[in-house]
This record gives structure tokens, sequence and C-alpha cells, in this order.
């Protein structure tokens, strides 16, 4: 090997070092700023208690709530339509330049920015029902439903032809192929892309704040979706830009950067299982 040729590849590899280093650090930077800012503001009150302005107490239950609220509407409505959609795209559909328009389209509508989401959704469903955390669930709907039908989709194609015509040949109707043989085996991948959904719900501000609003009021869940309500990442803007209370916001960002810690843990364990079924 020459002597310029060595001196590239050592440049490279000293370039890529660096550039994880450099990822990596500012990654962790990032990481131990938020959780040494937040940790210490996280108490029992401030988890339990909901804000009042009489004694100045600041609480974030109503946003815990809110949050809860806002992920369990969005998965009830979206889950049956993305797991749908893609069943009939991969199973049914016959015309593959439907399937391919289709499939553009939803690989389009993952790339738009959120806010765009947020004002469609306040011109459609604000302004239809009112500001609430349902016409905030129903916006989140349109921007995670590409992501459960394209995880869906792709769990589908891994399950092997073998298994249905196996089915068929024992004289199981299309239906019941689907939903004793095709579905059980793509379930890691269905789980997987809601649990990635529901990291991009925890995580989303922009479209709430068109659609589900700034109250800091508990309620019960059907009482609430009719309710305007803000999430814990619409409440760490009002706490930061609004009000200037910087360690409820740090306590915020610390709970979200665990709770998305935990989401990508889970759906990491969920797809190494998945490999490790398929390999066996």
């Amino acid at each position: 090997m020459s002597t310029k040729r060595k001196i590239f590849r050592w440049a490279v590899r000293i370039g890529m070092g660096l550039a994880t280093g450099i990822t990596a650090a500012l990654t962790l930077f990032l990481v131990g700023y938020v959780l040494i800012k937040g940790f210490p503001n996280i108490s029992w009150e401030l988890l339990s208690t909901s804000p009042s302005y009489i004694s100045e107490r600041i609480g974030i239950l109503p946003d815990i709530l809110n949050t809860v609220y806002i992920v369990i509407a969005t998965l009830i409505i979206v889950i049956p339509l993305g797991v749908g959609a893609a069943i009939y795209l991969t199973e049914y559909a016959a015309s593959k330049k439907l399937v391919g328009i289709i499939e553009y389209a939803a690989e389009a509508l993952s790339g738009i920015p959120s806010i765009i989401y947020g004002l469609v959704g306040m011109l459609i469903f604000s302004n239809n029902m009112g500001t609430s955390l349902l016409a905030g669930a129903l916006t989140l709907v349109i921007m995670n439903l590409p992501t459960i039908m394209r995880n869906t989709q792709e769990s589908l194609k891994t399950v092997p032809q073998s298994y249905r015509e196996g089915a068929f040949g024992l004289g199981a109707g299309k239906w019941r192929v689907i939903r004793t043989v095709v579905l059980p085996g793509c379930l890691d991948g269905v789980i997987t892309g809601c649990i990635l959904s529901v990291g991009r719900i925890l995580g989303e501000s922009a479209a709430l704040l068109y659609t589900a609003g700034f109250a800091h009021v508990a309620y019960g869940f059907f009482d609430g979706l009719t309710q305007s309500g803000s999430t814990l990442t619409v409440a760490l803007y009002v706490y930061a830009k609004e009000r200037g209370e910087f360690g409820v916001a740090f306590a915020i960002a610390s709970i979200l950067m665990v709770l998305a810690f935990l989401i990508n843990l889970s759906a990491s364990m969920i797809s190494k299982h998945h490999q490790r079924r398929n390999a066996a």
C-alpha cells in the first residue's frame, strides 16, 4: 500500500473519530445539563398538585394528565387507521401504482414541519369543535398516521410468503390468514411503530399550541378531551417563555427526557426480540 493511501486512510479514521467524539460529547453535555438543572426542582408537590395563582403554587399534575389523555386518544384513533391501511396496501391492493402513490404521499407527510400540521388542525378541527385536547389528538393522528402505516407495512413484508401459502393450502380464507398468521408474525413491528409514535406525541408542541391550548386545569378523561389543556411540552414552553420559571421548565424537560429514553429503550428491546425470534 502506498504512503499516500496510508495517510489518507489514517486521516479518514481520525476525522471519523473526531466527528463521533464531538457528537457524543454534545449529546452527553445536553443530557447532563438538563438533568442536573432539572432533577433538583422535581418534587412530589410539583408532580401531584395543580397550579394555584392565589397561593402562587406551581404544579404540573394537569399537564401530566393532559399528556396521558392525548396519547391515549391519538393511539385509539391512529392504530386502527394505520394498521388497517397497511394491511390493505400490502395484502389486498391489486394496483401497484396506487400503492406507490399512497406510499409516496405518506413519505411526504412525514417530512412536513409540525407547525404546518398545527395550522391545518386549527383551521379544520379547532374552528369546528373548539380549542381542545380532542382537536390536538386529531391533529396528531394525521401526523403519526404515516409512521404507523409504514412500520406496519415493513413488518407485514417480513412475514414469509410460505406462511400464507401454507395457510391457504389448508383451506383458510384471506382474512383468516391475515388474522391468525400474518398479524401475529408482525406484531412486534406494529408495537415498535406505536412506541415511536408515542415518543413523537410526547415531544410535540408546535401543533398543540394551535389546537389544544394552554389551560392548566385537571379534568377526567372524557371531560378533558372537550376542554383546552396543555401537555408537558406546551407547559415547558409556557413556564420558560411566558412566566420565566426556568426551574420548573428544566424539571419538565428532565421528565420528558427520561420518558424519551424509556420509549427508545422499549423500541430497541422489541426490535432485538423480533430479530432473535426471526433468527430462531
